[in-house]
């Protein structure tokens, strides 16, 4: 499945202004949809490093407009904060999935979660926080100990209620990781423990990516849509992308050389 990111934030570190207006965020999300996109993950603040938080009404002033706009439009929506009054606030909504930076540690969050019987969790790893995270990130195994973090956090939301099913992992490409330790997650993506949950994977326009190729992020299309690929071959279901059509294509071409019946 291909979720389509949707930034409503000035300063997103790819797509930042550029969709401020609900107009604008809508028409672009059901372009996303009309390229392939199953999915639209939507953000209303911005965690790239160095980043500091926003407030939970300035959160709400920039995603409610746009989750209204989309409502009756059949459009999955998946809602891209660390706050719980702003789930909650989502949830309210319609919105379809929570996606939490913090991987739901904090217990507003998983009130927010439970209150829903069939709304979707993606639980990400993140070292320190987007103030912080980019200094000097430090694992003695990045896999195992991304890993055991997951693990951890996938048995405590099951032990309080939260059917496995309704979980994503999400090793958190970027976020408290060099590009040696992104490159090493990617490579061991399939030894994660999805323990019955789905492993998505964010590795769109990320500065990995721009660090190899030493291109700016505008001009790493391409690199995000093999990054996708590389990622599904190693078990993610779900790919989180700002390049929808070319994304889906691919996928597409990947998928049919996976057919039993070549000769």
């Amino acid at each position: 499945m291909v979720m389509g990111i949707l930034n409503v934030t000035p300063d997103s570190f790819s797509d930042g202004g550029e969709h401020l207006d609900p107009l604008l965020a809508k028409d672009k999300a059901m372009a996303m949809v009309g390229e392939g996109a199953d999915l639209i993950d939507i953000g209303g603040e911005s965690t790239q490093p160095g980043m500091e938080p926003i407030s939970v009404q300035e959160e709400l002033d920039r995603v409610l407009p746009i989750l209204e706009k989309l409502q009756g439009t059949n459009v999955a929506l998946s809602i891209d904060t660390y706050k719980g009054q702003t789930m909650q606030k989502a949830l309210e909504a319609g919105v379809d999935i929570l996606n939490d930076i913090r991987g739901f540690q904090d217990q507003e969050n998983i009130a927010a979660a439970l209150s829903s019987d069939n709304v979707g969790l993606c639980v990400m790893h993140m070292q320190k926080n987007p103030q912080t995270m980019q200094d000097q990130p430090n694992y003695e195994n990045v896999v195992n100990e991304v890993g055991q973090f997951l693990k951890d956090r996938i048995e405590s939301l099951v032990y309080q209620g939260i059917l496995r099913e309704r979980i994503a992992i999400d090793p958190g490409f970027g976020f408290g990781k060099t590009v040696q330790h992104n490159l090493t997650l990617l490579h061991r993506l399939n030894q994660l423990p999805l323990n019955g949950t789905t492993l998505l994977v964010g590795l769109s326009r990320k500065k990995t990516l721009s660090k190899i190729l030493s291109k700016p992020t505008d001009q790493l299309s391409n690199a995000s849509v093999i990054a996708s690929i590389l990622a599904i071959e190693r078990g993610a279901k779900v790919v989180r992308v700002h390049d929808v059509r070319p994304t889906v294509e691919a996928i597409k071409i990947w998928s049919a050389m996976q057919s039993e019946n070549l000769i």
